[in-house]
């Protein structure tokens, strides 16, 4: 889960200021800090480990952080809302939230299911429930020791998304949208052609859009690809603890 909420740091700053390269320098600019990502994909991690309300957990936390900023206009109703229900959204916010069904599902089945549950209260239209169910279902694939290649047909297969393209392919036209078969796709690519962590955030950021939740989706699947190095980590530990930008100058 702390790719998901790194990946949303480090894109934090090139959301509407893309850089297309990989040689961003230093990994952890000065001025970033947690979206609404982040909230919501602890959000969703709370509902599955403590059985509360999906719906209940992301009104709380959102609330509670509701001045961090970067909420959709429809989510940003819905969070004030105490009774609006799903709306049908097939934007790329609940495949961003997702990571922590992926970490606790036991089988493939069981991602899926754990997906839906936690996004249908809001990300209910079809396009919504495939890439969060195929988030999913790549963490739970890497983290069960399924090589690459494997994890890729699985997805293309079972959910329909065209994952060919490199990298390189993707970022010459890729343009800024947050719907999620225009999102999920080209952040597992970046996360499939990484060579650890590091690479698939870089990756992500390289392809300009929406950096923050397209490197959050690309941060969930190459953690549980790779790992996270430790420098990494404990910078993007330092970082969400904080709120804000770093606490000390950002090195890494």
């Amino acid at each position: 889960m702390l790719g998901a909420i790194i990946g949303d740091i480090v894109g934090s700053v090139y959301e509407f200021n893309n850089y297309r390269a990989k040689d961003f320098q230093p990994f952890f600019h000065p001025k970033v800090f947690f979206t609404d990502d982040t909230v919501c994909t602890i959000a969703v991690a709370e509902a599955l480990v403590s059985g509360t309300e999906p719906s209940a957990s992301l009104r709380e936390w959102g609330r509670r952080y509701w001045d961090n900023g970067g909420w959709g206009q429809r989510f940003a109703l819905w969070i004030a809302s105490d009774d609006m229900g799903p709306y049908n959204s097939f934007g790329n916010g609940a495949a961003m939230r997702v990571s922590a069904a992926g970490i606790l599902a036991r089988s493939v089945d069981e991602a899926i299911a754990l997906s839906d549950r936690v996004t249908e209260v809001t990300h209910n239209h079809p396009e919504g429930m495939r890439g969060a169910a195929a988030t999913a279902v790549a963490i739970h694939l890497a983290r069960s020791g399924v090589s690459v290649s494997d994890i890729r047909q699985t997805i293309s297969q079972q959910f329909g998304y065209d994952l060919a393209p490199t990298v390189d392919q993707i970022r010459p036209d890729y343009r800024y949208n947050e719907r999620s078969q225009d999102t999920v796709p080209q952040a597992l690519i970046c996360a499939f052609e990484a060579a650890n962590f590091e690479d698939a955030i870089r990756n992500a950021i390289s392809i300009g859009g929406d950096s923050d939740t397209i490197a959050a989706i690309a941060g969930s699947v190459a953690e549980a690809l790779f790992g996270i190095g430790d420098e990494i980590a404990t910078q993007g530990v330092v970082i969400s603890a904080a709120g804000n930008a770093c606490s000390a100058p950002c090195t890494v």
